[in-house]
């Protein structure tokens, strides 16, 4: 069975860091991408950040580069969210997902249309001084 388990949100002030953590099990994690994504009260849920755990590769949106890192332990089948200078717009849940990897890594289709096929339920970050 599959499973993904995010976890690590929780409250923050403005400006400050959290790890969220995504613990994958029930497939083989070499062949697959992971993809971090957020909902926000009222709004749609996106797509943020996704990595291919066979080599590495990462993507991020233009609206959370260089305060977003995703990261992978593929010994431990884990994938990272490192989020930094964080700001009241980036309350949102966030889930992690995934999917088997395909000729446009992890950003091909699937990541744009939320189409991955394995969802975690989410951890809820809040940003709140």
């Amino acid at each position: 069975e599959v499973q993904l388990q995010a976890s690590g949100g929780g409250l923050v002030q403005p400006g400050g860091s959290l790890r969220l953590s995504c613990a994958a099990s029930g497939f083989t994690f070499d062949d697959y991408v992971i993809g971090w994504f957020r909902q926000a009260p009222g709004m749609a849920r996106e797509g943020v950040a996704c990595i291919s755990n066979s080599d590495g590769s990462t993507f991020y949106i233009d609206s959370v580069e260089g305060r977003l890192t995703i990261s992978k332990d593929n010994a431990k089948n884990m994938v990272y969210l490192q989020i930094d200078n964080l700001q009241p717009e980036d309350t949102a849940d966030y889930y992690c997902a995934a999917d088997e990897i395909g000729d446009y890594g992890c950003r091909g289709p699937n990541f744009w249309t939320l189409g991955y096929s394995f969802w975690g339920q989410g951890t809820l970050v809040t940003v709140s001084s």
